[in-house]
């Protein structure tokens, strides 16, 4: 989630709507601007007995994040708490359990972001080893009650902790015990953006189905591959879904505004603290209404903010955000920006992408959604068959973008490489939640604490 590094005083006030769809066009770069930003959370857990650490105990978060100086990282403080690091592979920040999240430098290309991805998790592990500190790449905390888990001092978590059981019965399950691998990517025009948004929506579930991470809640399976993605689904309807109207015709940045007016407000950042606004509307606040502000107008971080405060299968800032993977380890944190790389920035393979996808219906395209967590790629899709039959196809089309970008390392290989362990998964049909439960119920004799052997970085 966003970290917050400077205030909003600084920041142009909103007169009007506009302003609010020209942020998004402020987005638009044209193809060899392009830039690749990969985001992964991973838990952080004592080696000792497997707790996860608070902020504040001897070899807790905060001196991790202090470990991270020596690497060159600059804290970013609030409220006195260094809550964050900035540096030249973009900023660290703690989502609200403590769970470790890097998210990257825009780079030009996949080998530059398997590097970074090489380089921050060396230097987590560097830091960890002197703290009895290690980090768990899945999707879903495998044995941690919510009850067990520390609380990060950052004053949007507490709001947002405080709203969340009003809205949904899985939220704080959200914020509190699920890790994420996302990628952003940008756009060259409003049609542009449309195309990719579509695509990217459509084919969501094939990315939650291949990176499905999360079968275990409190030390047993949950009868899901994605217990994550199933926590979505009762996190807060006004803010979270595969979005219908992307798919309607003319389509574009005003009607995102009209949907992102329509979700309710979370909080408002001035002076160095957060104020409550949770449920209140933004359109009271774009009239100056606000009733925890009032006579004040929004400024363009305002709005920034509030983008980052909903949470659909893609997310529209100034680039766009791919959100349907589980956590899980290093070579699928390559995978998840190759395949989306390679889907969406290569005009042939965006073409055949949405000739995939583009006869479902609106229902259809919920369905899948719907049966994914559960069926992985055994899910049904329209037309019949299941997600496995379009799953080859489709990195074959996302293999020839990346070959058709050619972009190639010191040694002349080109990207395509990062997405074969998206091919291994689909010859195997067995997506990486159910090749950890084979384990549970063979190797591991019902043992779930094997997992940190295991799936650790």
């Amino acid at each position: 989630m966003t970290t917050k590094t400077v205030s909003s005083s600084n920041s142009p006030i909103v007169e009007s709507r506009d302003q609010l769809i020209a942020h998004f066009a402020g987005g638009e770069k044209p193809a060899d601007r392009w830039r690749i930003g990969t985001e992964h959370e991973k838990f952080v857990y004592s080696v000792a007995d497997h707790h996860a650490p608070s902020y504040d105990e001897q070899a807790g978060i905060r001196a991790l994040l202090g470990e991270l100086v020596q690497h060159g990282w600059k804290p970013v403080e609030e409220g006195g708490n260094v809550i964050a690091m900035s540096g030249a592979d973009g900023s660290i920040s703690l989502e609200p359990a403590g769970q470790f999240e890097l998210s990257g430098a825009p780079l030009e290309n996949l080998h530059q972001t398997c590097a970074e991805t090489g380089r921050h998790l060396a230097q987590v592990k560097a830091a960890g080893e002197k703290l009895g500190i290690g980090f768990l790449g899945l999707g879903m905390w495998p044995d941690k009650a919510r009850a067990e888990l520390p609380i990060m001092p950052k004053g949007r978590y507490a709001i947002m902790l405080r709203h969340m059981p009003r809205v949904g019965s899985l939220g704080l399950d959200m914020m509190l015990r699920t890790c994420t691998i996302q990628v952003n990517l940008d756009y060259a025009s409003e049609a542009d953006m449309a195309k990719k948004f579509r695509v990217g929506l459509a084919l969501q579930p094939l990315a939650t189905a291949l990176f499905a991470n999360s079968p275990f809640t409190e030390g047993k399976p949950n009868g899901f591959l994605s217990f994550r993605s199933n926590i979505w689904s009762d996190t807060d309807p006004h803010r979270t879904g595969m979005l219908p109207f992307v798919f309607e015709d003319g389509f574009g940045y005003d009607r995102y505004a009209d949907y992102m007016l329509d979700v309710p407000m979370y909080f408002v950042y001035r002076d160095g603290r957060y104020i409550d606004a949770a449920g209140l509307s933004f359109r009271d606040f774009l009239r100056g209404e606000l009733s925890v502000l009032p006579g004040e107008k929004p400024t363009i971080d305002d709005w920034n903010d509030h983008l980052s405060t909903a949470f659909p299968e893609v997310r529209l800032k100034t680039f766009l955000e791919m959100r349907g993977a589980d956590g899980g380890p290093w070579n699928r944190i390559c995978a998840l920006p190759a395949l989306w790389v390679g889907l969406l920035y290569d005009d042939a393979a965006l073409d055949a992408a949405w000739d995939v996808v583009k006869g479902w219906t609106i229902a259809e395209r919920q369905a899948l959604r719907d049966a994914v967590p559960k069926l992985g790629l055994a899910a049904p899709i329209a037309g019949g068959g299941t997600l496995r039959d379009i799953a080859g196809p489709v990195l074959d089309i996302a293999h020839g973008g990346l070959e058709a970008r050619a972009r190639h390392n010191g040694s002349g290989d080109d990207e395509t490489g990062f997405i074969e362990p998206l091919y291994d998964i689909v010859r195997s049909g067995k997506v990486p939640a159910q090749r950890l439960l084979d384990r549970y119920h063979g190797a591991w004799g019902g043992d779930v604490s094997n997992v940190y052997a295991e799936e650790s970085f």
